[in-house]
């Protein structure tokens, strides 16, 4: 349980470390919209995950991580969500055309290399800023992200029960599980 924690805590880590010296103002901003949903989903899921084990963070990922982001999005008057090609939540966290170009790029510089804990983009799209920040998956994730053969009963069962079309296991540490999004209009 400690191992699973202490996996989960290093996932809000990367946020903190980039480090780039561009003076874009709408860069800085979205990277510091992203930063802050991290740790506040984390902070919930530990305390559940002590409370009830693993398969209770399938609810608070269900249910709080969206409210965390919609807070987020509200006092921000950005958009913040998460997304990824392989989604749980079709309905939430299915990219749009933009961002799914984004994941790909991503998957595609992980696999020539680049840290994808690093993995960033920012650019002006129309009238908004848009900005992606990868989730790269931490060993904490595999719990109910990981190959379906290791993943415990009681963690598959909350699965099928509140992700009966679930497409995001079969993750090693190191991949892409996604990416914070945030829009701004400028």
């Amino acid at each position: 349980m400690k191992k699973l924690l202490i996996a989960f805590t290093a996932i809000a880590l990367p946020f903190f470390s980039v480090a780039h010296a561009e003076d874009n103002p709408m860069l800085l901003k979205s990277r510091a919209l992203a930063a802050q949903l991290p740790p506040k989903l984390l902070a919930v899921l530990k305390a559940e995950i002590e409370k009830s084990g693993p398969e209770g963070a399938i609810q608070v990922c269900k249910d709080e991580a969206p409210k965390i982001a919609g807070e987020l999005s509200r006092e921000s008057r950005s958009t913040i969500r998460r997304v990824s090609l392989k989604s749980r939540n079709a309905v939430r966290s299915t990219p749009d055309t933009w961002e799914q170009g984004v994941l790909e790029e991503f998957d595609r510089r992980a696999a020539a290399g680049e840290t994808p804990a690093t993995l960033e983009k920012g650019e002006k799209v129309g009238n908004e800023y848009r900005y992606m920040k990868a989730l790269p998956v931490q060993a904490g994730c595999l719990a109910c992200h990981g190959t379906v053969d290791k993943i415990k009963p009681a963690v598959k069962a909350m699965l099928e029960k509140h992700y009966p079309d679930d497409t995001a296991t079969g993750y090693s540490e190191g991949h892409i599980r996604g990416a914070i999004s945030v829009r701004t209009l400028l």
